[in-house]
Parts: structure tokens; sequence; C-alpha cells
């Protein structure tokens, strides 16, 4: 997570003498001439494309027939932002998830890195999802704070989608949310707190040995009415807060905050 927590040291520096600014950090995007690039964005993350994967290839890859082109966002530090903003590309496009695979990496961190892949009969739906999903980065990172000590990561949608429904195994058209707590005794208690803020239904549950890449988080998936979802996450979210910052100071977002 070295490249998130500098932009957040940044700000924690600043703000002694200016007050925060909203922009996102600037990520700076290199082309390297090649034409399967598409963009890079903030958590390490890359967006590539292929055209026609190469039919041996294909079959490893357990893809459909039909999917003759796939778009692929992978990163370092992130995985809930990361499908979050994929499930804005499916229902933009006409493309479908295959595959979400969560590393162990976040390089160093507690958490997980990631690797998302798009199928689509059409080249242009490939790269337009991969598109769409770089540019949601910035807005689904908006509730991802971190300090020395760990990090907090919240997502909210009124209206899940498939890439959720692949990640998450959540009901799709519903409202979700995303609740996640790193060192793992944070995310127990934001946990209790979410179940017992909101008459919301639980999704799902992980925890280092059982459903994460052994990362040193809690998440909780709840899903419900829309408000009573998003009224779930808030609490977690100050909760987390205050118990991250008792550890090791200031945790600002690394964005601006969208729930």
């Amino acid at each position: 997570m070295d490249k998130v927590m500098e932009e957040i040291k940044k700000r924690m520096d600043s703000a002694a003498v200016e007050a925060p600014k909203a922009e996102a950090p600037k990520v700076e995007c290199k082309n390297p001439g090649i034409t399967e690039f598409v963009g890079t964005a903030i958590g390490d993350t890359i967006g590539l494309v292929i055209a026609n994967v190469d039919p041996i290839l294909h079959s490893y890859m357990k893809l459909d027939p039909k999917y003759r082109s796939i778009g692929i966002l992978g990163a370092r530090t992130g995985a809930g932002p990361h499908i979050m903003a994929a499930d804005e590309a499916v229902k933009a496009t006409n493309t479908e998830i295959v595959a979400i695979e969560l590393a162990r990496d976040t390089k160093g961190g507690a958490g997980h890195g990631c690797l998302i892949i798009f199928g689509a009969e059409e080249v242009s739906d490939a790269r337009r999802a991969v598109e769409v999903a770089l540019k949601e980065l910035d807005r689904t990172f908006g509730d991802v704070y971190a300090n020395d000590a760990g990090h907090l990561e919240l997502q909210y949608t009124a209206r899940a989608s498939l890439a959720i429904q692949k990640a998450f195994n959540a009901p799709v058209g519903k409202a979700f949310g995303l609740i996640v707590g790193a060192p793992a005794a944070i995310g127990v208690l934001m946990a209790d707190t979410a179940i017992k803020t909101a008459n919301v239904d639980i999704v799902g549950y992980a925890s280092p040995a059982g459903g994460t890449s052994y990362s040193n988080e809690v998440i909780l998936m709840v899903t419900g009415d829309s408000g009573a979802v998003r009224q779930s996450v808030i609490a977690a979210r100050e909760l987390g807060k205050k118990l991250l910052e008792a550890m090791a100071g200031p945790a600002p977002s690394v964005t601006k905050s969208y729930i």
C-alpha cells in the first residue's frame, strides 16, 4: 500500500498549513505505445485489452467460447474499489465478468490486490468496460482510509450488478454494502456495529482464515433496503475510523468520500 500511503502522508503534512483539498491524487499515465494498453489509475492499477485471445490460452483460462476479446483490470492495492468500479462498467457496456481473483498483496499491507477479467464478443466493448472501471476508481477509493496501523474500506451501491454478484454472491438489483476493517480486530467490531445499526441481511463474512487470501482483515457484506444498507455502512465507518486513528493517528480518505 506504499503508493496510497504516500498520498495520505502528503495530505497529513499539508494539513498543518492549508485546508485539505478534495481533489483526487493525480496518477500519471505513460502510454508505452502498446495497442493493448488502456490506462492506469490509483492503487497501482492497470487496464489492458486483448482483441483475440490465443485459442490455447483461451481454453486454459476457461473462457466462454463466445468471448474472443477480454478486458483486464489489475491492481496491487485494492479489491473492493475495483469490484465496485467493474460493477458500474458492466452496467454501462455489453460485457460480462469472467473472473475476479483477490491476490494477497497490497504491497506488503494488510489487504488484497486484484485481477478482474471482462469477457466481450467485441474488443470495443472490452476496452470500454476497462475505461469505465478506471474512471470510476477515483470515486470508489473515496471511502478507503489508511494510516500506518491499517486501513478501512467501505462501499455502497443502491443497485448491485453482475460484478458484485460474481465477487460476493450478492443479489442483483438490490442495495449492497461492503465493510472492511484491517487489522481484523477492528473489522470484527465494525461488522457487529453495522448489523446492530440497521435492519440489513448478511450476504457474507470473511476473516483471515476464512474467505480472504489470509489477509489481516474482516470483511462483511450486507444487502437490504437502500437506506438501511447505507446507514449500516456509515455507522461502521465512523466507528472504524475512531479505532484506527487511536492506533496510529489520522486516517484520511485517499480521495473524497462518496457514501
